[in-house]
């Protein structure tokens, strides 16, 4: 309740508790809130299986661009991991950013196992990304979006 004031978010407004940390009159503070955009972007958390036939995540559209994070583990490879068509451009992919660690590009997991796909990601193995049991959160970006950032149809093609 002193992060986020015990208030349910809504899709236009969230509150701020009395934690230091989030509400200091000496410090400012950013956030960045995202919404889904059918067929541009997808927000959401999964369940892993930890198995080599792991979780499958729609987006409903091949994505470019995936940062997960596993929030049921504290550990270093529970850092925000970032995998994108740039870096690998074909299933398997293994080459991952690390956004929050110090060890910023393959440095943490090493044991990425994560495929894109037409309509989403499909994650195997136990490695972070698919922790038996854990909860991960997501954000993913298409690669071909069909719609523009405000949700508009792309007709160009």
């Amino acid at each position: 309740s002193s992060l986020f004031n015990d208030t349910a978010p809504t899709s236009t407004v969230f509150t701020i508790g009395t934690e230091n940390a989030f509400n200091n009159a000496n410090q400012e503070t950013i956030a960045y809130c995202f919404a889904d955009i059918e067929g541009y972007s997808k927000f959401g958390s999964y369940t892993g299986n930890g198995s080599d036939d792991g979780t499958f995540v729609y987006t409903g559209f091949k994505p470019a661009w995936v940062m997960i994070k596993n929030i049921t583990q504290t550990s270093a490879g529970a850092a925000w991991h970032i995998l994108d068509i740039k870096r690998d451009s074909f299933n398997e992919m293994s080459n991952e950013l690390a956004a929050n660690a110090v060890a910023s590009e393959n440095g943490v997991d090493g044991g990425v196992k994560l495929d894109f796909l037409s309509n989403g990601f499909k994650l195997s193995g136990n490695t972070y990304h698919n922790y038996n049991g854990g909860t991960h959160i997501y954000m993913a970006f298409a690669s071909n979006p069909f719609v523009s950032s405000s949700g508009v149809p792309n007709t160009a093609r």
